[in-house]
């Protein structure tokens, strides 16, 4: 049988950016691919690629919780894909999958690396966002290491993009008061409005780390448990503010993201603030949790399926803008989860 052959575009990691990432940082490349098949393997074509924080963490040149991203190669991060061909006989040609595909529009893998999607249980989407490596950090981030009890009052900056929107859903039904930190007066009311948060702040409208602190203490009267997505002045502004056995929770610190891991900024001294209030501080990562997947679906999928919990998503057209796409998230561009669309 004459095979069948694909273009493959890939988006290749080519240069280390030292600020702001564009597409001078990559190069578009097209290969070859066709539908010859070793056993158990499937083509996949890509339907839509997922564009998250942790991919500029990986471009830095010291050691986080990975390796740097290798230069030369596709850049890596999740995908939900359609099979075009397949030699398993647990994936048949139209099956949606999950994988760890990165962003290149085919790919061949095995069976076995792939999650199999039912588009009749949730979106595809979902499986990048409240169903994937989102969820599980709002989820288990905030149950686990935020321990929220009914009453608490919950902070969570970054609380209108995937994590921190998630996060702050989550925390209203364990029965928290909830304020939410964003970025802009559209995103806050989007937090008191489609989220029904009791509060939100829009942290650009304050010139000052102290005028912030004063506005999320007269909304808050204190905190309980703060989610921080961000860091750098916000968290600066948050974390005086503790209660007594208070829980930090401390999922991203994107602010830094853009040299500030490299060359850290120096920042108020929080140690104290543990240490007065006999609170903890709690460092969370998704991929600790990769194990109890099962666990989030059986717990979050129906909330999902009710429209009880969601996840919005700003979704940009074109594999080619991705490298767009990613700036957006430091740009404050999103709301909810960043996806791009292949054609």
């Amino acid at each position: 049988m004459t095979a069948t052959t694909y273009t493959n575009r890939q988006w290749i990691y080519a240069r280390q950016p030292t600020g702001r990432v564009g597409a001078d940082h990559y190069t578009l490349r097209e290969t070859p691919i066709d539908d010859r098949l070793a056993e158990g393997e499937v083509l996949l074509g890509a339907r839509y690629l997922s564009v998250d924080p942790y991919m500029r963490v990986q471009q830095h040149t010291r050691r986080t919780y990975d390796a740097p991203h290798p230069l030369g190669i596709v850049q890596q991060g999740g995908a939900v894909s359609q099979v075009l061909a397949s030699s398993s006989a647990a994936l048949r040609p139209g099956d949606w999958v999950l994988g760890y595909n990165g962003w290149q529009t085919h790919d061949k893998c095995h069976a076995s690396q792939l999650h199999k999607l039912d588009p009749a249980a949730a979106p595809v989407t979902s499986a990048l966002g409240v169903l994937g490596m989102p969820g599980r950090t709002a989820w288990f981030g905030l149950m686990e290491a935020g321990r929220p009890r009914p009453g608490d009052t919950l902070v969570v900056s970054g609380a209108a993009g995937a994590v921190g929107s998630l996060v702050a859903q989550f925390g209203k039904r364990a029965g928290c008061r909830v304020i939410g930190i964003a970025g802009g007066p559209a995103k806050c009311a989007w937090l008191t409005g489609r989220l029904g948060l009791d509060g939100a702040v829009d942290y650009k409208a304050f010139a000052s780390t102290e005028a912030l602190a004063a506005e999320v203490a007269r909304q808050s009267g204190g905190v309980d448990i703060y989610f921080d997505n961000v860091g750098g002045a916000v968290s600066d502004a948050v974390i005086p503010l503790i209660k007594l056995r208070a829980r930090i929770v401390v999922c991203g610190t994107i602010s830094q993201y853009e040299g500030g891991i490299d060359a850290p900024e120096l920042a108020p001294r929080v140690l104290q603030h543990l240490l007065f209030q006999r609170a903890t501080a709690q460092g969370i990562l998704a991929r600790d949790f990769v194990h109890r997947m099962d666990e989030l679906r059986t717990v979050v999928a129906p909330w999902v399926r009710s429209g009880e919990v969601f996840l919005d998503e700003t979704v940009v057209e074109g594999f080619e803008r991705l490298p767009h796409a990613l700036n957006m998230l430091f740009e404050g561009a999103n709301t909810g989860k960043l996806l791009v669309k292949v054609a």
